[in-house]
This record gives structure tokens, sequence and C-alpha cells, in this order.
């Protein structure tokens, strides 16, 4: 095998690793909230109607992807979206699936 089809094969199970992540409700619309600002885990969890130990778990899994960063101010700890190409993939969804791109009022 070449080193470039090597390339390929790793860069190609990488995606498919990271669309996985993302393939699951709460996740994505943690990645839809989260194009429109910051939020903390509380009111990610809040928005979705999930326990926040739930939702601190999508957390993890999207941060592992390096599709989020988060930022501590204080006692807060706020996430945001790493990866802004995200927003192409998210309109995409939307328009496909006609998903509602509303926000909570609460955005950092």
């Amino acid at each position: 095998m070449s080193s470039s089809y090597q390339s390929s094969v790793q860069a190609f199970a990488e995606a498919a690793e990271c669309l996985g992540t993302l393939a699951h409700p709460v996740r994505l619309r943690f990645v839809q909230l989260l194009l429109s600002g910051r939020y903390t885990v509380g009111q990610l969890a809040e928005d979705c109607d999930i326990p926040k130990n739930v939702a601190s778990e999508h957390l993890r899994l999207l941060q592992r992807c390096r599709i989020l960063n988060s930022q501590r101010e204080g006692r807060c700890v706020y996430y945001q979206v790493a990866e802004p190409h995200l927003a192409s993939l998210m309109k995409i969804l939307e328009t496909r699936f006609q998903l509602s791109n509303s926000t909570p009022a609460t955005v950092a």
C-alpha cells in the first residue's frame, strides 16, 4: 500500500469516528446551540431536558474528538465549538431534516 493511501485511510477513519460521535440527537443539539454561543453544562442539560451528568458525558465525547473545547471562568465552565466548519454541516442537517434553530435566551 502506498503512503498516501494509508494517510487517506487514517484520515477517513478519524472522520468516521467524529461523525459517529456526532450521530446522536443530544450531541447534534449541543453543537447546534454551541454554534450560536457559549453554554455551561447546566444550560445545555436544561435545554435538552437531561441530567447534568448525562450532559457532561456527551460533552466529554465531543471534546475527545476535538469538536468542542471549554474555558473555565471562575466556577463556571463554558463550552464552545472548536471546529467552525461544523456550521456548514449543521446548516445541511437543519435544511434536510427541517430542524428548528431556536436557541434559549440565556446565551453566554
